[in-house]
């Protein structure tokens, strides 16, 4: 809730959202000493008698606007932790770091598009390979282009484990969490120190974005950094190298593993990353360096499922599954979501209110304490800024925050810019749709 918005309704307090949250109510400043009424503002004389505010969503395929202020500012984040600026020291470029993916393992041969040298191969060229057990033969000699329709769709999709695909974005997250666990062990082993003395040595920081895979299943992007013990302060010791570290994490991301449990119909099941993963060194000038790291994790920091052909918001129990404008491939994903969210052996993955998302319920972007700032330091500064600015420009009085009680009474009044608004563009390209109720937790609806 704002506590100081700028008057007259201006647009640039929604910051060009398309889907603003539209308040009622009031900022009184008061004197803390005398009790005296120093300043109010009401959004009585606001267009529509309501203020919008920016709605802040990550999510650029829901506004693109306020999408593309979540990826400044974790394009900054990023950074900071790459070359310093924002409170971390500059000295941070000089700790050993690297630029890790990890990918998920194959649950079915889907069409590809390979190239070599800059000439495009063919898909799957397997000249008289077997058929599967549904009669279709498992080759394709086609080269696809990058918008082929074709592109990570299963060649035989009764063979594709679903099932697989599903309870691994379910788990991505348990992986990732004991990936970092893994990782730290390794190290102290690696070190030849245990793990407690590891920790008085060096420390381990990290920031990470997880992405779609068109085929439908998350893979993570990880800046991975050692520090001193103190964070990005201190520097690490001197065992605590760049090949130290490309070691480790390639141990790690080899052994770490989860175990589903069984369920009717399901057996249980050992999901790992798979055999591909990566780790490049972070470095100020090269092929890889800190603004395309930086660049590249705030791009899909702002992104989800979208580009496996799914939806952007959650099944509800109104919906047809058969009549969603969707992928098939991503029809399919659904259903496995529904099918086995209903087993109460696999009710803690929560699979039907995140079936939208094809299982994996995690952040998409995450980093650990002490990385770098966070968001909300840099969303304060901004706001900062803006209340400096509306001082300046005499649209707030300049109050002494010392001495000034701030009451404030809003009142959620809607979604989208109000029927009588100055901002006609807004206005226009506003959806003005309200929200869609979440699926009940049970999975009570027409999957039931």
């Amino acid at each position: 809730m704002p506590t100081d918005p700028i008057p007259a309704g201006s647009p640039r307090h929604a910051g060009g959202c398309l889907q603003p949250v539209l308040l009622r109510g009031r900022v009184d400043h008061i004197d803390g000493a005398t009790g005296e009424l120093l300043h109010r503002y009401t959004t009585v004389h606001e267009p529509g008698g309501v203020l919008p505010i920016a709605c802040k969503t990550r999510r650029a395929s829901r506004c693109p606007p306020c999408a593309e202020a979540y990826q400044a500012d974790t394009y900054q984040l990023i950074r900071a932790g790459l070359t310093g600026g924002k409170g971390i020291p500059a000295t941070v470029a000089q700790h050993p770091c690297v630029f890790t993916t990890l990918t998920a393992p194959s649950f079915g041969a889907v069409h590809a598009r390979r190239e070599k040298d800059g000439r495009i191969l063919a898909c799957r060229p397997r000249r008289g390979g077997p058929a599967c057990p549904h009669g279709i033969r498992l080759s394709c000699t086609d080269t696809h282009a990058r918008d082929d329709n074709l592109l990570c769709e299963p060649l035989c999709a009764d063979c594709y484990d679903y099932t697989g695909s599903v309870l691994f974005n379910a788990c991505a997250p348990e992986l990732w969490r004991r990936f970092t666990i893994t990782l730290r062990r390794t190290l102290a082993r690696q070190a030849g120190l245990t793990n407690e003395a590891l920790a008085a040595q060096a420390r381990l920081s990290y920031a990470k974005v997880a992405e779609y895979q068109r085929r439908g299943v998350v893979h993570f992007h990880a800046v991975i950094r050692l520090d001193g013990p103190a964070g990005p302060t201190t520097a690490p010791p001197a065992w605590a190298t760049l090949g130290l570290l490309t070691t480790a994490i390639g141990q790690a991301a080899r052994v770490v593993h989860i175990e589903t449990p069984p369920a009717p119909g399901v057996p249980a099941r050992t999901l790992a990353w798979g055999r591909e993963h990566d780790s490049r060194p972070v470095a100020s000038t090269g092929e890889l360096t800190d603004t395309k790291v930086a660049a590249y994790v705030a791009k899909y920091a702002t992104k989800a499922a979208e580009c496996t052909g799914t939806l952007d918001r959650r099944i509800v129990p109104a919906d047809q599954l058969g009549e969603l404008p969707i992928r098939d491939h991503a029809r399919r994903h659904i259903a496995e979501c529904i099918r086995l969210g209903k087993l109460p052996e696999l009710d803690n993955l929560r699979l039907i209110p995140w079936a939208h998302m094809l299982g994996f319920s995690g952040h998409f972007s995450t980093k650990s304490r002490a990385y770098s700032t966070t968001l909300s330091a840099l969303r304060a500064e901004r706001a900062a800024h803006q209340r400096d600015y509306a001082i300046a420009a005499g649209l707030l009085p300049d109050l002494g925050s010392d001495t000034t009680l701030v009451r404030t009474d809003w009142h959620f009044s809607g979604r989208g810019y109000p029927p009588i608004s100055p901002y006609p563009a807004a206005a226009a390209n506003s959806p003005g749709r309200p929200e869609r109720p979440s699926p009940p937790p049970g999975g009570d609806g027409p999957w039931t």
